[in-house]
């Protein structure tokens, strides 16, 4: 995450990100939504294992987040269901306008930073965003003081030694 932090420092580019990030992951469980099969008569879609699996990983780095994000997930999850059941034309059209509309966003963001985005350098912190803008939340409600402070140490020493 203090990687990611270092590529994220402006305040208009948290911003858009904070409406990119989950415009992006919702069309993405759009599709996976699709993919279904029944277990014990429950239906598990690909988008419940992707979420998952990526959940798996929050719980690693941090219980509260990751709490927090099985929550945001269920919703993106519950909304890209709805989507689908409106039909397949449809479904697509949102998947697009939403992909699409997410991905705007977040160049513009870093058109503000000046900086191109993190998962240019490292493709895996697209999974990293997520609970990064949760983390963002959660310091802005004045909790985990102590995990702001390492990202803002560890955000500032990585910025500096990149321009050197």
């Amino acid at each position: 995450m203090a990687t990611y932090a270092a590529y994220h420092r402006d305040p208009r580019n948290r911003a858009t990100h904070f409406v990119g990030v989950p415009l992006i992951m919702l069309a993405i469980l759009v599709p996976l939504s699709w993919i279904r099969v029944e277990v014990s008569g429950f239906g598990i879609t690909a988008a419940m294992v992707l979420a998952a699996a990526v959940l798996a990983y929050y719980f690693v780095l941090d219980v509260a987040l990751a709490l927090a994000m099985l929550a945001v997930l269920g919703a993106l999850i519950w909304l890209a269901e709805l989507i689908v059941a409106a039909g397949t034309a449809q479904a697509w059209a949102w998947f697009g306008a939403l992909f699409v509309g997410g991905w705007i966003l977040q160049l513009v963001g870093h058109v503000f930073e000046g900086r191109r985005p993190a998962l240019v350098d490292n493709l895996l912190q697209i999974f990293v965003a997520p609970i990064f803008l949760m983390a963002e939340v959660f310091f802005a409600l004045g909790y985990k003081p102590e995990l702001r402070r390492r990202l803002s140490s560890s955000g500032r020493t990585a910025s500096s030694a990149r321009s050197s």
